[in-house]
């Protein structure tokens, strides 16, 4: 009798641990859809589960994330570390570094302005950029480097004084020419572009504001293939080293 009662308390266990993760499943939705702050509905873009018992990381739909117990009525505000064997380990920048891999992956290679060298590319950069800002002028400068070293390099616009700023309309020049690259090397020399090769269905109000979903906050913005956020100019060679590529 006694074997029979282990074995079905065993069952029982079995079953309400096959239930936790669709209860943090049904947790998390209803935490999406109650979620309020000073009455006011918050707009929630997701809620997922974390390492951390009861409690949830909450996006909203401008892009700032926190965490919120189950009932929405303590936050913490910051990011999220586990504490490893080898060391701490931010999982938040892990999960933002994912997401802004996924995102750019997403932007297709036509919708870019492409710079790659002969040789089978070894990795690959996206750079968000402006063509009035000095340090990208500066970055643009190592590109044949990089392309030496077998690292291609993807721009994509971020107007950093705003869409109707001369760098925005330099931005739109530079997608509506006939030869991109060239077109963004002039600009970058500061020579002048033709002004009517802004009219054309172009990607920048897109990606400006990719970017600013994705937290750039200047440029030249660099991200890694695996997601990370690079601000500012990086030399060529540390950016190889940043990358593993030994020559």
């Amino acid at each position: 009798m006694q074997r029979s009662t282990l074995t079905l308390g065993g069952g029982l266990l079995a079953a309400s641990l096959a239930l936790l993760p669709v209860a943090q499943a049904d947790t998390a939705e209803q935490l999406a859809e109650t979620l309020t702050v000073s009455g006011q509905s918050m707009p929630v873009e997701r809620v997922r589960e974390t390492p951390l018992e009861g409690f949830f990381e909450v996006r909203l739909e401008s892009g700032e994330t926190f965490y919120s117990n189950a009932e929405g009525s303590h936050f913490l505000v910051g990011d999220l570390y586990e504490n490893g064997e080898s060391g701490l380990v931010n999982l938040t920048e892990q999960r933002r570094n994912a997401e802004r891999s996924g995102r750019l992956a997403a932007v297709p290679e036509s919708e870019r302005v492409v710079f790659r060298g002969a040789e089978e590319p070894r990795a690959t950069l996206v750079v968000f950029t402006d063509t009035t800002c000095p340090y990208c002028r500066q970055f643009h400068e190592e590109v044949p480097r990089l392309n030496e070293m077998g690292i291609e390099v993807h721009y994509l616009a971020f107007p950093r004084s705003g869409l109707g700023s001369p760098g925005g309309r330099e931005l739109q020049q530079v997608w509506c020419a006939d030869n991109r690259s060239e077109a963004m090397s002039a600009a970058k020399r500061e020579e002048t572009l033709p002004d009517a090769a802004a009219d054309c269905d172009n990607p920048v109000e897109e990606q400006y504001h990719l970017g600013m979903e994705l937290g750039v906050q200047g440029t030249p913005a660099i991200v890694l293939p695996d997601g990370r956020l690079v601000p500012g100019y990086v030399p060529a060679e540390r950016l190889a080293a940043m990358l593993g590529l030994n020559e």
